[in-house]
């Protein structure tokens, strides 16, 4: 059986509350679950006790081989439970295929226009030479 110590909702609409239980990685998320370990308030300030967790409770769970979720994780590294490893995207900023097309698109009649811009000025220039 594998466990996942993962959030599971509670509160009403819009005002979201989360219990941190430990489950079967089988069972739904505001189902059936063996311990509850802690809780979430997101809606509390930053400042705020917004987590609270049972340091012994966690460490027991995660030596019997539970996987925190990535949220989960983030919240035992700030209480230097468990080490969580830094994550490094460096793609996440370029633009889609599409983006870059319609750039490409964009730069192509930018330069049209400044060449027909261009040639209409020297056109009168030249016209103007001819005529004197």
């Amino acid at each position: 059986m594998s466990l996942k110590i993962r959030l599971s909702r509670a509160g009403a609409k819009k005002r979201p509350y989360y219990h941190i239980v430990v489950a079967d990685a089988r069972s739904p998320r505001d189902g059936r679950f063996i311990e509850a370990i802690g809780s979430w308030n997101p809606t509390l300030a930053k400042d705020a006790e917004r987590v609270k967790l049972d340091a012994d409770r966690v460490g027991h769970w995660l030596s019997q081989g539970a996987q925190p979720t990535d949220r989960v994780l983030r919240f035992l590294d700030q209480a230097g439970i468990a080490k969580r490893p830094a994550r490094s995207n460096p793609t996440k900023a370029v633009p889609g295929k599409k983006a870059q097309e319609r750039v490409a698109l964009q730069k192509q009649a930018e330069e049209a226009a400044a060449a027909a811009a261009a040639s209409a000025a020297e056109a009168p220039a030249e016209e103007a030479a001819a005529s004197e």
